[in-house]
């Protein structure tokens, strides 16, 4: 049997232990907030921008509504551009353009349809103004087309 006595420690070996003690949490912070908080403000500005995204989609299939159920060509354009400012207003959204295009035949004829495209921009959020230049936004169109029945009366 061959005893061999045990390797003595090195004495700097516990000096240097006891000076990185605590050092992980400092890391683990630092680490959990370079990551954390570019993940967190990616979250918001997919957000702003899907929540834009749904409100003008619903502006343009409410003013498509609007315009097919006014009862004559005159008063479709205002009706629909009114229905699409409520319905805009209703998600926050202040600034939008609304276009109508009638397809198939003179607006309000049985067979024909109704595009509508509301097109709006979406600010990104904490984007400081001392940067210089424009904001950085991104612009969201939400196009819908509504039918004018072949059996309905021509208002046209």
């Amino acid at each position: 049997m061959n005893l061999r006595p045990a390797p003595r420690a090195d004495p700097g070996l516990s000096a240097r232990r006891s000076a990185d003690q605590g050092s992980a949490v400092v890391e683990t912070v630092w680490l959990g907030l370079v990551l954390l908080v570019p993940l967190v403000y990616v979250i918001l500005a997919v957000a702003e921008v899907q929540s834009a995204a749904y409100g003008a989609s619903a502006a343009a299939r409410s003013a498509g509504r609007a315009y097919v159920l006014a009862p004559d060509v005159a008063s479709a354009g205002e009706r629909a551009r009114a229905a699409a400012r409520l319905s805009l207003a209703d998600h926050g959204i202040v600034e939008a353009t609304t276009d109508l295009t009638c397809t198939g035949g003179p607006c309000l004829s049985p067979g024909s349809s109704v595009d509508v495209t509301v097109t709006t921009s979406v600010d990104l959020p904490f984007i400081p103004d001392v940067l210089g230049g424009a904001r950085g936004a991104v612009t969201v169109r939400g196009e819908h087309t509504v039918p004018y029945g072949r059996f309905r009366e021509d208002r046209s």
